[in-house]
Parts: structure tokens; sequence; C-alpha cells
């Protein structure tokens, strides 16, 4: 979604993840770890999610999408690009795998239910993550709440229901989805399902 709404060019190169093509060589070269996304945009290779999305952003600064360095608003925004990273991922790994949390002192997220917090009372200030301003940090978040509370991993509180619904109403959206539901049934068809 990052790429449409930024307005960049792109190719996009699906792999079979059923299949485990992200565990063949060819991949585990680009991502040792087989992990997805990946980008290479000349000669840079940029893997991880956050890192995509900041560096994406900041290749694009016309789309309006990253504060500028000297932006008071930088700061608010990375913060909420690493939690995703930081803090989310591994509680929703960690409920989402039935696992006991670290203890609070030792966790990196505190707990679960603290650090839906942080992002409940956040987005109740205003109808993105920095206020009246979207950013990329809210492509990252508005998707994966999407994600998440329709598999039953994170609450659908008010708070997020209109957040997740706010970002997919984006057209940039709209068109990924679409995308995906074409690719999705190619594949159905290649595989005789």
């Amino acid at each position: 979604m990052l790429l449409e709404e930024l307005g960049a060019p792109y190719d996009l190169h699906v792999l079979n993840m059923k299949a485990g093509e992200q565990r063949q060589p060819a991949y585990l070269a680009i991502n040792p770890l087989g992990k997805v996304p990946a980008i290479r945009h000349g000669d840079a290779l940029v893997t991880e999610q956050v890192a995509i999305t900041i560096h994406l952003a900041d290749l694009f600064p016309q789309a309006g999408l990253t504060p500028a360095l000297n932006d008071p608003l930088r700061g608010p925004y990375l913060r909420w690009i690493a939690y995703y990273g930081s803090s989310f991922e591994p509680a929703l790994i960690d409920k989402f795998m039935q696992r006991e949390p670290a203890p609070i002192t030792q966790s990196p997220y505190a707990d679960y239910d603290t650090m839906l917090g942080a992002l409940e009372a956040q987005l109740s200030k205003g109808p993105y993550l920095l206020g009246e301003r979207m950013t990329a940090a809210d492509v990252l978040w508005g998707v994966a709440f999407s994600w998440t509370m329709m598999f039953g991993i994170v609450p659908k509180k008010d708070v997020f229901v209109r957040y997740a619904e706010r970002m997919t109403a984006r057209p940039a959206f709209q068109r990924i989805n679409a995308a995906d539901d074409e690719m999705a049934a190619l594949h159905a068809k290649a595989v005789g399902g």
C-alpha cells in the first residue's frame, strides 16, 4: 500500500509462500531469514517492514508522508514506526503463540494491554497517529490493524476499527486489495483450486 500511496513506480515479484519460495536459496540470498517484504531500489536492498517504510517515505518526500528531518513531528513519526517493530509485533507474536511474555521489567513491550493502551491513547487524539497529518506510519499501522482485528489478535475497539476503516478506505488500499484478489484468483486457477 505504501508504494501506491507514494505514487512510486514498482515491479512486484510475488512469492508462493505456501510452496516455501521464501525459504529457497534465491530468496534467502536477499533475506537470510526468509521474511517478506524486501525491496531493491537501485543498488540498495532493504528488508524489514519498518526499515522499508522509512526508506521509501524518505525517497519520495513529495508525497508528503514523512516529516522532514527538521520537522518537530519527525521524532513522534519515528517513534510510532519503531513501536510497530519493537513493541507491537513482539506482543502480537506472544499473544498469537499463547506464550507468556517476559516479566514486565524485561519485556520489550511492557505487557500486551499496556502496549495496546498506548496506541489507543494516541489514536484517540486525532484521525491519525500524528493528529491531523497522515504519514507513512499510518499506512503501516492501518493495514496492521485491519489484519490483526480480522484474525482476532487485536480487539475491535472503536478507535482501532475507525482507524483501520479510514486507512483501508483509501484508494491506494483499494487498488492493492483488488490486485491481491486478482493474483489469488490467478494462483487458484493455476493450481486447479
